[in-house]
């Protein structure tokens, strides 16, 4: 049986990347995409020359202009993101049907039904969307998905620079357990701060040290995912690159640009989370069947809180009760609150749509029913028909 040829594709600083056509005057420059410091931005992504200086996403802004004093802030421009992504993909599917996108910037690539040399086909692709796009881009190949993304992370972290890695790497077939040997724990699919953490205490730090425990030894200390673990050190993995992703949750959520006490904005961001979310559940025509809050506190303390109804709804009316009254539950009149978000889980394909028999009074009976099922939970306070919260 023919080896697997996989492809791990990943644009490179794809926001700056993109930025930079749309300003070429940023060429060269440290700069960050991102929030304004003073309304707790973010970096998104940034420039390889900003990187220089410590500058890396998920940073707040603030920190980052610390880092970096001449560094450049530049606003996000999602459209133009999208319509870029849109556009590579485009051109990874004339390639292969066989394309999985796991993020705007992201995807693998099964080319198995090609002819040439897997790293003829990465350094030619590399090529095309470079000359199609203009958009710099590295990729990892190799027999599985597991691999190939690792390799394409190691290959991007040799070339570090001020200018895009635009790497390419690739594993020989027969060759994976020995590539990931000599690499870092951390760097294995599945390990986290604290697994890595639980290695080292043992005196494993290698991924190849991984692969010499016995795999009854990782199933005896991380249980399921130590039966993975074994499996990935050694370099072992067949999941097939999938067409489709299955859609398990809808959120959304914001962070307000100074800390909100109060209870009307509170309520009212609520209610437009929500409408958020039940647009997106009617655009892929799912009904719900258990809603999450999220809030976190202005000490960065964070919880959710979530409620199942006993059937499935996208009524706005009904997911808006639902989510204030889990709010009602853990909020305190007064309390800073930094960031909200609202989501939908227990997805069922097929929103029910209002037919010949299915009347607005059985409609407004089901609603009903599920307002009923909120009283048994959570007391009377949840019968108040209408959005504005009453005073308490």
């Amino acid at each position: 049986m023919a080896a697997r040829k996989i492809i791990h594709l990943d644009l490179d600083a794809f926001y700056c990347a993109v930025e930079e056509l749309r300003d070429p005057t940023l060429r060269g420059k440290a700069f960050a995409v991102g929030g304004k410091p003073d309304e707790r931005g973010v970096v998104a992504s940034c420039s390889y020359a900003a990187r220089q200086f410590g500058v890396h996403s998920a940073m707040p802004m603030a920190k980052a202009i610390r880092l970096c004093r001449d560094l450049v802030l530049v606003p996000p421009h999602r459209q133009a993101y999208m319509e870029a992504s849109h556009q590579v993909m485009e051109i990874l599917r004339s390639v292969t049907p066989l394309v999985e996108q796991i993020s705007i910037d992201e995807a693998f690539l099964d080319v198995g039904s090609l002819n040439e040399e897997i790293g003829e086909i990465a350094k030619n692709l590399q090529a095309r969307i470079h000359r199609e796009t203009r958009l710099p881009c590295s990729l990892g190949a190799a027999v599985n998905k597991l691999t190939a993304k690792i390799a394409n992370d190691v290959g991007k972290a040799a070339q570090r620079g001020t200018t895009p890695p635009r790497a390419i790497t690739i594993v020989p077939p027969g060759s994976e357990s020995k590539f990931l040997a000599p690499l870092a724990v951390q760097m294995l699919w599945g390990v986290g701060p604290k697994t890595a953490e639980r290695l080292r205490s043992k005196g494993v730090y290698t991924i190849g040290q991984v692969a010499e425990l016995p795999e009854k030894e990782l199933i005896k200390e991380f249980g399921r995912n130590g039966y993975e673990l074994a499996q990935r050190a050694r370099g072992l993995d067949d999941r097939p690159v999938s067409t489709e992703h299955e859609i398990k949750s809808i959120s959304q959520e914001t962070t307000f640009q100074k800390d909100v006490r109060d209870e009307e904005i509170l309520y009212q961001t609520i209610r437009d989370l929500v409408k958020q979310v039940v647009g997106r559940l009617c655009e892929h025509e799912f009904i719900a069947g258990t809603i999450r809050l999220k809030i976190r506190w202005s000490d960065f303390t964070t919880l959710s809180r979530q409620f199942t109804l006993a059937q499935p709804t996208d009524q706005e009316s009904v997911l808006v009760k639902v989510a204030e009254t889990l709010f009602s539950q853990v909020w305190k009149r007064g309390s800073a609150v930094r960031l909200l978000g609202v989501g939908a889980s227990n997805l069922k394909q097929g929103a029910r749509q209002l037919s010949l028999w299915d009347t607005p009074n059985e409609r407004e009976q089901k609603s009903a029913r599920a307002m009923e099922q909120l009283y048994e939970r959570f007391g009377a306070l949840v019968i108040q028909r209408g959005h504005k919260p009453e005073k308490k």
